[in-house]
C-alpha cells in the first residue's frame, strides 16, 4: 500500500474540513482516516502508505514522504513580473503566444507555465491544462481557484485556466482539427536536473512515459498555429519526435521545440 492514497485533514480539522475530505476520498475512491490529533508520522504507520493527501482550510497538499507538494504560483508570478519590464519569456515567445490566443497545455502539472500562458492570453483567450494524475489535477485545480493574496490580474489569470483530468492522447483524439492556436508539451525531464527538487514531490505521481509520435501528431492536427515541447536543452528527444526548430536562452538548461503549423518545423 506504500504507493496508494490516503487523506485526511489538518490537525486542527473543523467538521467542514472533515466533511470535504470523506467528499475528496469518494471521487479519488481513496480511503479517509480521521485525524485524531495523530501525526503525520503515526498515519503513515497506520496506514502504511506514504502518500498523504491533507485537507486544510488554507490549501489542499499531498504529503510525499517528508516532501509537500501544494499549488503555488512560484516561478511563473517572477516570470511575469519580468515580462511587464518588457523581458522575453523564452516559452511565450516559442509560442509566439498572444492576447485572445487559445492554448493547450497537455502536460500542466503544478500549472507554472500554464499560469504565465493565462496571464499573456488574458480574458479573451483561453488556457485548457489536462493532468493525467487525479491528485495532482484536484490539488492545483483548488489552488487555482482558491489561492489568494496577490493582484487581481494575477489571480484573474489563475481563475481563467480549465484544469481537465485526462491523459493528453485521450484528449487530443477527441479535439476538432484546428481548434487550439498552440498545442504544448512540458513532459517530465527524461533525465531528470538535480536543480529540480521543487519537482521532487510530483515524481511518483507523474506519467513517465514518453511521448509519443502519435500525441505529437494529433497536436499538429489539433494545433492552428504551432506545436512547442518543452524539454532538455540537449535532449535527443527533438530529433525524435519531429522538432526541428529550437529555441532557447544561451546558457539555459531547457528549450523549446516548435513545429509550425503550414510551415517548416
Amino acid at each position: 500500500m506504500k504507493d496508494s492514497i490516503v487523506i485526511t485533514t489538518g490537525i486542527r480539522s473543523a467538521e467542514q474540513l472533515e466533511q470535504e475530505a470523506l467528499a475528496l476520498s469518494r471521487e479519488l475512491q481513496a480511503p479517509y482516516l480521521p485525524r485524531k490529533k495523530l501525526s503525520l508520522q503515526a498515519l503513515r504507520e497506520l496506514s502504511g502508505s506514504n502518500l498523504i493527501l491533507i485537507v486544510t482550510k488554507e490549501k489542499l497538499s499531498l504529503l510525499v514522504d517528508d516532501k509537500e507538494l501544494f499549488f503555488h504560483p512560484g516561478l511563473a508570478k517572477l516570470r511575469i513580473k519580468e515580462m511587464q519590464t518588457g523581458k522575453t519569456d523564452q516559452m511565450i515567445s516559442a509560442m509566439d503566444l498572444r492576447e485572445g490566443d487559445t492554448l493547450l497545455d497537455c502536460t500542466l502539472g503544478l500549472a507554472s507555465d500554464a499560469l504565465v500562458a493565462s496571464f499573456v492570453v488574458g480574458p479573451r483567450g483561453k488556457v485548457i491544462g489536462l493532468e493525467d494524475s487525479r491528485p495532482v489535477a484536484e490539488i492545483v485545480r483548488r489552488g487555482l481557484k482558491t489561492y489568494s493574496g496577490e493582484k487581481p490580474a494575477l489571480l484573474e489569470a489563475m481563475r481563467r485556466i480549465q484544469v481537465i483530468n485526462e491523459h493528453h492522447l485521450n484528449y487530443l483524439r477527441q479535439q476538432p482539427d484546428n481548434s487550439f492556436d498552440v498545442v504544448y508539451f512540458d513532459p517530465m525531464f527524461r533525465v531528470p536536473k538535480e536543480k529540480s527538487s521543487s519537482l521532487e514531490p510530483l515524481r511518483p505521481l507523474a506519467n513517465h512515459s514518453p511521448l509519443t509520435a502519435e500525441a505529437v501528431q494529433e497536436a499538429i492536427r489539433v494545433a492552428r498555429q504551432r506545436v512547442v515541447m518543452k524539454e532538455s536543452s540537449d535532449s535527443q528527444e527533438f530529433f525524435r519526435l519531429g522538432f526541428h526548430t529550437i529555441q532557447g536562452g544561451r546558457y539555459s538548461p531547457v528549450a523549446y521545440g516548435i513545429i509550425q503549423k503550414g510551415g517548416s518545423s
